[in-house]
């Protein structure tokens, strides 16, 4: 017989619970053990019924978390990745800066820089074979230009602009775009009980997805922008709501979230102080923080200053959940009030999930956001920070159905509950 092979740290489907240094394995292909494991691992029930239990209790986890009056969900750009198909930074990268962004290893051409690319490099001293990263790039020419008001450089980084508008645009339409995980998260997130707040999602991305996924699905976003013919943002609209009103009563719709895209859209266009929804925005008029490090002072403009606003009203309400995926916690201006809020909310239940969660708290494949290591650090403190390897649609897997619970449901559920406890 074989012996039982483990994935990478990286990719292996598990969690740690607070309190807990220790990683459970969520599949049967996640279970670690050494080279030396006996063979009967791969043939008996055993290492099934352990997988079980870890899920039964993962999914009860988020079953209760998820029923907490003020729910939250924080998509970042991990989320649009793998089989949704958005970019990565490094394919926003390649696709700006290369000559012939294509090229495969052993072309000419493969990972030559277009002469723009190159002459912009030497003129900001970017050293792109030390760190090729494309909010880098733009950090430092932005660096530059507030210092000289370079034509070339501006024209440059206008174009790298336009490219990043593209890409993070157009995938969604391309054959291969799978959002099935954002319509199954939000069909199971989305129906609350409508006595409770709307489900409240948080995301840094630009693209449609969860646009699409609830147009898709017949739902209804509330995402800051009016009802009329000329969509223009106001953050009064976040305090609106949808009733289906009858003759004799009325009461809300279900199936409603808000949308809060922190760093803007590319559906948003910025006329004058004004924003409003436009397909097909200009790159110079998108309003949209591009990837630099000036995204924090950017996010204190409008309408963004009242994105972030939001997003910190929510982690300071009591009894609430955020549940984020696919975050590197490289953004400051999010990932500190995230800490300070877990440090300061008692009844806030904080879950991580990443696929390079674990490696991302170990540090065993590249330096990472010093976030990583202090949210692990009060997990183990006994902090209510459950972390999650996995990727965005492994997570929308064990995500159970959220569903108000009839009262057969809730005494079912009660009598569980006491005879667990015994």
């Amino acid at each position: 017989m074989s012996t039982h092979k483990v994935a990478s740290k990286n990719n292996l489907f598990s969690y740690r619970k607070p309190g807990s240094a220790e990683w459970n394995a969520l599949a049967f292909d996640s279970i670690e053990t050494d080279s030396e494991a006996p063979p009967w691992l791969e043939a008996t029930d055993v290492a099934a019924a352990r997988v079980r239990e870890n899920k039964s209790y993962i999914q009860e986890i988020l079953l209760k978390a998820l029923q907490l009056p003020n729910l939250s969900f924080f998509a970042g750009s991990g989320t649009s990745l793998a089989e949704v198909g958005g970019p990565s930074m490094w394919d926003l990268w390649r696709k700006s800066m290369f000559l012939n962004p294509d090229a495969k290893e052993g072309d000419e051409e493969y990972r030559k820089l277009s002469t723009q690319a190159s002459e912009a490099c030497k003129k900001v001293k970017y050293d792109q074979h030390k760190n090729p990263n494309i909010e880098q790039f733009l950090s430092q020419c932005d660096a530059y230009l507030s210092f000289d008001r370079d034509e070339k450089i501006l024209e440059f980084t206008q174009a790298v602009k336009k490219v990043i508008l593209h890409e993070c645009s157009s995938f969604i339409n391309k054959t291969g775009s799978d959002i099935s995980s954002y319509q199954s998260l939000i069909q199971r997130l989305a129906r609350r009980r409508v006595r409770d707040p709307r489900l409240k999602v948080f995301t840094t991305n630009y693209d449609m997805c969860f646009e699409t996924a609830a147009s898709n699905l017949g739902m209804v976003v509330v995402d800051g922008f009016s009802y009329a013919r000329y969509r223009k943002f106001d953050g009064k609209y976040f305090n609106y709501d949808i009733v289906r009103r009858e003759e004799q009563s009325s009461d809300f719709i279900e199936g409603v979230f808000h949308l809060y895209k922190l760093h803007g859209s590319v559906s948003w266009e910025r006329s004058g102080s004004d924003v409003y929804e436009n397909p097909e925005p200009k790159p110079q008029d998108a309003a949209l923080i591009y990837p630099a490090k000036g995204k924090y002072q950017q996010a204190f403009i409008q309408p963004h200053l009242e994105l972030l606003s939001r997003f910190l009203e929510s982690l300071r309400q009591p009894n609430s959940c955020l549940l984020i995926s696919g975050f590197g916690f490289n953004d400051d201006h999010l990932s500190e009030p995230i800490v300070s809020a877990i440090k300061s909310n008692p009844s806030l239940k904080l879950i991580v999930a990443d696929f390079k969660a674990r490696s991302n708290i170990e540090k065993s494949l590249f330096e990472t956001s010093p976030y990583w290591e202090e949210l692990s650090s009060l997990s183990l403190k006994g902090y209510d920070i459950h972390f999650i390897n996995s990727s965005f649609s492994q997570l929308v897997s064990i995500i159970p159905n959220l569903k108000a619970l009839t009262p057969a449901d809730q005494l079912a559920k009660a009598i569980k509950d006491i005879g667990g406890a015994k």
